[in-house]
Parts: C-alpha cells; sequence; structure tokens
C-alpha cells in the first residue's frame, strides 16, 4: 500500500483508536508504544483505505541513510514546478454547442440569453453533482474503513448494504454493536452520506 503523507490520519491498535492527525502524529503516537500485542492499522481518513504504518523508530535511522525521512517523504523534499510561461488563462471560453432549434427558442427567451441561462444550468448541475460525488465518497471511504477493520464481526454485509442504501439509522445500529471506537469512527466517516441531495428544478 502506497500513502501519499498528505492527509490525515486514525491509528488502531486493534479495536481501540490511538490516535489522529498528521502523518507525523501517528509516527510519534506508535513510537511511544511498546511492541504492541495488537495489530496496528493506519487509514488515510480522505479515503478510508488502510496505509502503511511509520517505521519503528529502530528503523527510522536506516530509513533515513537511504533518503526517506520518518514521515514517508523524500529527505530531498519534493521539485517544485515550475509555472507555465505567458499568462493565465482567465474568463471566458467560446466553443461549439450543437442544439435543436427547440433548445435554442427556449434559451433565447431566458433572462440573459442564450449563454447566461447555459451558465446556469451547468452550475445548478454541478452543484447537485458535487453532492452527489460526495455522497458516493463518503460511502466508499466508510466502506473501506469497516472492510478492513470489521469485515469479520457479525452485521458487516447487513451494516454494507444499509450505507449504500442510504439506511442511516440501520447502519448506525449495526455498528454500535462493534468496538466502540470502530463504530465511532465509520459513523464519522459515513457522515456526509446521510446529507440530502439538493432539489432539482
Amino acid at each position: 500500500m502506497n500513502a501519499p503523507y498528505s492527509s490525515r490520519y486514525t491509528a488502531f491498535v486493534g479495536d481501540r483508536r490511538l490516535a489522529q492527525g498528521a502523518y507525523a502524529d501517528i509516527a510519534r503516537a506508535l513510537a511511544s508504544l511498546d511492541e504492541a500485542p495488537q495489530p496496528v492499522l493506519v487509514f488515510d481518513d480522505a479515503t478510508g483505505a488502510p496505509v502503511d504504518a511509520p517505521p519503528r523508530p529502530e528503523h527510522a535511522a536506516r530509513l533515513a541513510r537511504i533518503g526517506i525521512a520518518p514521515d514517508g517523504a523524500s529527505v530531498a523534499g519534493p521539485e517544485a514546478p515550475r509555472p507555465a510561461p505567458g499568462r493565465p488563462r482567465l474568463g471566458v471560453v467560446a466553443r461549439e454547442v450543437t442544439l435543436l432549434p427547440r433548445h435554442w427558442d427556449w434559451l433565447a427567451a431566458q433572462p440573459g440569453g442564450a449563454s447566461a441561462a447555459l451558465r446556469r444550468l451547468v452550475d445548478q448541475a454541478r452543484k447537485t453533482g458535487d453532492a452527489a460525488d460526495e455522497r458516493r465518497r463518503a460511502q466508499e471511504r466508510a466502506y473501506k474503513f469497516i472492510s478492513a477493520i470489521a469485515g469479520h464481526r457479525p452485521g458487516f454485509e447487513e451494516a454494507a448494504r444499509a450505507l449504500f442504501a442510504g439506511e442511516r439509522a440501520r447502519f448506525e445500529s449495526l455498528v454500535a454493536a462493534w468496538p466502540a471506537d470502530v463504530a465511532a469512527h465509520a459513523s464519522r466517516l459515513a457522515a456526509v452520506a446521510w446529507r440530502e441531495l439538493p432539489a432539482t428544478r
């Protein structure tokens, strides 16, 4: 598993949440532990997916010698991209749109004319689409987390079905039977999935 190390993370030792924050925060929390008797799982909060746990302190010096910092980044750091020559393109972009005559007639009758009406329609569709995309990402994020940490637990399949069906009460009642830290994190990752989509006109 490759981690980007640019998000926020949550670390679990077994079923207990150990730490949450930047990857360096997770590394410090894990470094303060003795050898954990239970498996350590680190999750990217943006995706819900498990990522590589930070190296133990005894491995950090060896990683530094080969050019990798303890937080997983290159010691040299990423090279800054060079700006493209010329001015950035801003403002209106003119492109061809092919419509039937009835579409042009309807657009021409709208306040501000065809261009303004098209911009309003695109903005409205983007708002609805963005909300739907956020819900889908929340569902996928929560599913990846519960699959990795609770896939063996009773009620997992039913909880997954409830998650994708948008059944909040059922999902939360099922995960409530799991360890408290696991249930709380699953509910937090899924929170956006329960939002209502904007009404379309």
